[in-house]
């Protein structure tokens, strides 16, 4: 019998996804990002543990809420952990008619062939864009994301990009002209949309007794996040699926 760990679960996301949205928080993360703000999903024991079967009842309870373009998102943690259990549920939602969306780092195992022909959409977490500055961020080396995204393009499947702006590391105009060049030769993506980094995680930290990697830097300007979505990526105006 197949069973996920799940951290939790949100009836009304509106901002992960078209439309209203279930959305759904896998336990577990191979990732360790400076600004990550949910270490509370980072082990993969814990959670409450469901079948597939179980999670997808639950999320049918809400599909009056969907109406044409709402659906299920799975997050994290990372949904790409625990594979077999994001198939089986992918599947289930699709028997179901219910829009399918993964929201991920791109960092996970199983068949990511076949887990995409289930998904209608990917927001898509893009940590960083060189090799050297993934792994500093994210304490992890990048093949296991250029995996993925190669996956992404051979099947062609929708894709979002979120980027966390962070003062210092990702805030300047040539990091911006770099991140646009690298987004413009995936040809799939729908959608870019540049995150502030903000503080709201570090509490978590402080009650998991954990350091915070970037307890000195303050928050991002959301004028200059503005500036730089309006330059650089207003092309990318995110057609609903």
């Amino acid at each position: 019998m197949i069973v996920g760990h799940i951290h939790s679960m949100e009836s009304m996301g509106l901002v992960d996804g078209p439309g209203i949205r279930t959305v759904i928080f896998f336990q577990g993360c191979a990732l360790r990002c400076k600004f990550c703000h949910n270490p509370d999903t980072w082990e993969f024991t814990g959670g409450e543990e469901l079948t597939p079967e179980a999670l997808v009842k639950k999320i049918s309870r809400f599909k009056p809420y969907f109406k044409q373009n709402g659906g299920v998102t799975f997050s994290g943690g990372e949904p790409l952990m625990q594979p077999e259990f994001l198939l089986e549920t992918l599947k289930l939602c699709k028997q179901e008619e219910i829009h399918t969306c993964i929201d991920t780092a791109g960092v996970g195992q199983g068949n990511y062939d076949e887990i995409l022909s289930y998904t209608d959409l990917v927001l898509l977490d893009l940590k960083e864009i060189t090799k050297p500055a993934y792994e500093s961020m994210t304490g992890r080396p990048m093949d296991r994301f250029d995996e993925f995204l190669e996956a992404l393009k051979r099947n062609g499947t929708k894709i979002w990009i979120r980027h966390v702006v962070v003062p210092g590391l990702t805030d300047s105009e040539e990091h911006m002209r770099e991140l646009k060049a690298y987004i413009d030769r995936i040809p799939n993506v729908e959608k870019v949309e540049l995150l502030p980094y903000h503080l709201l995680g570090i509490n978590k930290y402080e009650v998991m007794n954990l350091s915070y990697p970037l307890s000195n830097v303050p928050a991002m300007d959301k004028e200059q996040t503005r500036h730089f979505q309006e330059t650089y990526f207003n092309q990318y105006g995110g057609k609903q699926c």
